[in-house]
């Protein structure tokens, strides 16, 4: 059984990747805070029971349950009632800064130039917008496997699928990164 502080920190070292994982999926900050913050309640209120070991790949399968429940309800709502807001013109910023979470983590930017600075700024905002890039399963397999660092055999767990599917899924994703990188002149 997972104690209050194990399952306290193991959702605070989660709560970022999370977010930018669904972030990525459903395309919208707050549709994805929420999503994110139901999955969190969801194992804490439901699993709490569970070995701190098991809590990583039931919180994967929790965030993907709720975010595929998300597109449902996305796909009966806009059936039933078509939303003016979509129309709108919209200037959002954005909350989630990859920079700002990397400089956090790895506070190595006053050692470093301002052009090696600004260098690696630009390769993390084109690494980032090919990733988002990326059709879903692919986006979910590579997210799941290099973000998440879960193996193969968890990536499948999570996905629903076979082991051999994550691994087309990873490599396809990658080959796809590689390319439209390699076409922006950079080179990894």
């Amino acid at each position: 059984m997972a104690s209050d502080k194990e399952l306290a920190d193991f959702l605070k070292s989660v709560e970022r990747r999370a977010f930018k994982r669904v972030a990525y999926a459903v395309r919208d900050d707050d549709a994805a805070l929420d999503i994110v913050q139901d999955s969190m309640i969801r194992l804490a209120e439901k699993y709490i029971d569970r070995p701190a070991a098991e809590l990583p790949l039931l919180f994967q399968r929790i965030l993907s349950n709720a975010t595929m429940d998300w597109f449902r309800r996305q796909k009966v709502r806009n059936a039933v009632v078509r939303n003016f807001s979509e129309y709108e013109s919209s200037s959002e910023d954005g909350d989630f800064d990859l920079l700002e979470t990397l400089a956090a983590e790895n506070d190595s930017s006053a050692s470093e130039s301002a052009a090696d600075s600004v260098s690696r700024a630009q390769i993390l905002l084109a690494i980032d917008g090919e990733v988002a890039k990326l059709p879903a399963r692919q986006r979910e397999a590579f997210l799941l496997r290099y973000w998440e660092e879960l193996d193969v055999a968890e990536t499948a767990a999570v996905m629903g699928c076979s082991e051999g599917s994550v691994k087309t899924h990873c490599s396809r994703a990658v080959h796809a990164l590689a390319d439209a990188l390699k076409a922006k002149g950079i080179e990894l």
